[in-house]
This record gives C-alpha cells, sequence and structure tokens, in this order.
C-alpha cells in the first residue's frame, strides 16, 4: 500500500480518537473524566466524553459516539462490543439501578451493540444481550440474555424479563407486550453467542495491529 509521500512503506494509519471531560453546562456543571480499562480498545474515530466507566476488553468499533454530557454516569461492563456507529446519549436526571447505583446507561457484560444502534438513556442493560443493527433501547430496562432484533425499538419504560426475544421491527412500548414475548429461538441465541465471541477477540488484535505504543496525540508510534 502507497503511503501519502508514494512510498510502498506499508499501511499509513491515522489512529485518532477523542476522549476527554464533559463540558461544564447547567445539566451537567461537573467535569468528569472517561475510566477505560487499558484492555479494551477504542477504534479510530470514537468519541467519548464525560463520567464513562468501559470496563476489561471491551471493544469499540469506528464512529461510536459515547456521550455523557447531559445523562450521566455510563457504564460498560466488560467483554462487550459497541460496534460501528453506535450511539450512547443520556436525559438530565433519569436513572435505573443496579446494584444500588444509579446509572443513565447501564451496559452489562458480554453485551454485544451492533453496526448504528441506538442506547438511550435511562436504561439498563443486564448481561449477554444482544441488540441488533439500528435497534433502539430507551427508557427501558432488558433482562439478561435477551435478544433485540434488527429495526426494533424498546421504549416506554417497559421491562423485558430475561431471555426475552424481540421481532425484527417490533415496537416494544407497553408492558403488555413485553410480557408476551417468546423466549430467545435457539439459532439467534448462538448467532449472540458467536458475534460476542468474535468481537472479544478484537481488542487485543486491533491493539497489535495499530501498536500499542502512542503518544498524546493518539497517533501510533
Amino acid at each position: 500500500m502507497w503511503n501519502y509521500q508514494g512510498y510502498q512503506n506499508g499501511p499509513l494509519n491515522l489512529y485518532s480518537y477523542y476522549v476527554g471531560y464533559n463540558p461544564p453546562t447547567s445539566v451537567n456543571p461537573f467535569p468528569r473524566f472517561p475510566s477505560i480499562h487499558s484492555s479494551a480498545f477504542l477504534s479510530p474515530f470514537t468519541f467519548v466524553v464525560g463520567d464513562v466507566t468501559i470496563q476489561e476488553n471491551t471493544y469499540v468499533g469506528p464512529f461510536v459516539s459515547i456521550r455523557a454530557d447531559e445523562g450521566t454516569p455510563f457504564y460498560i461492563g466488560r467483554n462487550s462490543n459497541l460496534q460501528d456507529g453506535v450511539i450512547l446519549h443520556g436525559i438530565k436526571n433519569k436513572y435505573f439501578e443496579k446494584d444500588n447505583k444509579k446509572y443513565s446507561i447501564y451496559i452489562g457484560n458480554h453485551v454485544s451493540c451492533a453496526h448504528g444502534a441506538l442506547v438511550h438513556g435511562p436504561c439498563r442493560v443486564d448481561d449477554e444481550v444482544f441488540i441488533g443493527f439500528k435497534a433502539i433501547v430507551y427508557n427501558a430496562i432488558i433482562g439478561g440474555g435477551c435478544f433485540i432484533s434488527s429495526g426494533a425499538a424498546v421504549t416506554n419504560g417497559v421491562v423485558l424479563k430475561p431471555n426475552s426475544f424481540v421481532p425484527p421491527g417490533a415496537n416494544v412500548d407497553t408492558q403488555e407486550k413485553a410480557n408476551v414475548l417468546a423466549t430467545v429461538p435457539g439459532t439467534e441465541e448462538e448467532f449472540a453467542k458467536e458475534v460476542q465471541r468474535v468481537n472479544s477477540e478484537f481488542p487485543s488484535a486491533y491493539s497489535l495491529y495499530f501498536g500499542k505504543n502512542k503518544c498524546s496525540c493518539g497517533l501510533a508510534c
């Protein structure tokens, strides 16, 4: 591959992302810097601001926006993945609790948020959940092992019991709809596990690909 000088010296990688304090505002006056585990991986063009915790071996894909500048704090557990174009944002002073702590957004362990998904606080997503392509989760609690299919929406304060299956394009906006959902079919359960397994390899693989040693500007050296 030719670099910008025209020499065939291998790929030229601009490994840059933004991680910083939330700007002080009337709705969120206290600047907080994200806490990101050293084994997590932030892809190029990731944007992370505010009181955000990202745990071990979590993969954050390109063009992911994690913005704790209004609703706050956010928590993302270990071995989870936020794929390309995922958006996380929250509404001020709206929370769900997990282990006696309040979160604008809580995402547990082994969670997959597929390309283009929107997770908007207040919401709580427990362990081993799959959120499909361009799905929306807002003002909801998602029990462990749930599968939210592509293009579906889960909103309006509903609580999904563990292992609930939300069909493609469904709009689950009442508790009555949530209560009658079927359990996750075996094919979708295996698909979700495989997606999570593959993405769990990305943090270490991409860290080697881009190089562990980076200067303060974010460029691989």
